[in-house]
């Protein structure tokens, strides 16, 4: 398991897709995306569905996920999405009363106790009280993480010292020239 903290939007996409039978149908599918705003979530919609959609596709829905993070399994068998909502539980100081605050995960999972055993075994590590108060299977076909381009190389240092103040290569700085005859 691996977990993935960052701004994400759940999208649907309308396009008409091959079914097994052969015929075109349709369809309206959810998909998640690591972006940083509306217009970037939709362009990384559309790139990454792309390469999977032959005609035309349409964008029917963008919005703010309620979660800001998403528990990645590595077993192939985890084709499903599950959101599951958290409560951690904190005592306050002054009242000495138990206060609980709600978080939300996805998780990918192949089944619902699946879901609840990758929660537990990322949740099991951190010092946090916690509560599992509902595990929901979503609509969420796929999430795509952002992937950021080829660092810049990096460019040659600039050489900002005049060139009668630069020093040769070979001679120390503390060693004055011999004239030439």
């Amino acid at each position: 398991m691996r977990s993935r903290t960052s701004t994400w939007f759940e999208t649907k996409i309308r396009y008409e897709k091959m079914m097994d039978d052969g015929m075109q149908k349709k369809v309206t599918e959810q998909y998640v995306v690591d972006a940083l705003s509306f217009t970037e979530a939709e362009s990384a919609i559309i790139e990454e569905m792309s390469s999977y959609i032959s005609g035309e596709m349409k964008i029917t829905d963008i919005k703010p996920a309620s979660y800001g993070e998403v528990f990645f399994s590595d077993i192939d068998s985890d084709d499903k999405w599950y959101k599951a909502k958290l409560q951690f539980i904190t005592i306050d100081e002054k009242s000495e009363k138990e206060k609980r605050s709600n978080v939300y995960y996805l998780v990918q999972a192949a089944s619902l106790p699946g879901a609840v055993k990758h929660v537990d075994e990322v949740m099991g590590s951190t010092m946090i009280d916690y509560v599992i108060a509902s595990i929901v299977e979503t609509q969420v076909m796929d999430v795509f993480e952002h992937h950021a381009p080829n660092a810049p190389k990096k460019k040659e240092e600039r050489n900002d010292v005049p060139e009668y103040e630069e020093q040769p290569a070979s001679q120390p700085s503390d060693q004055v020239p011999e004239p030439e005859n």
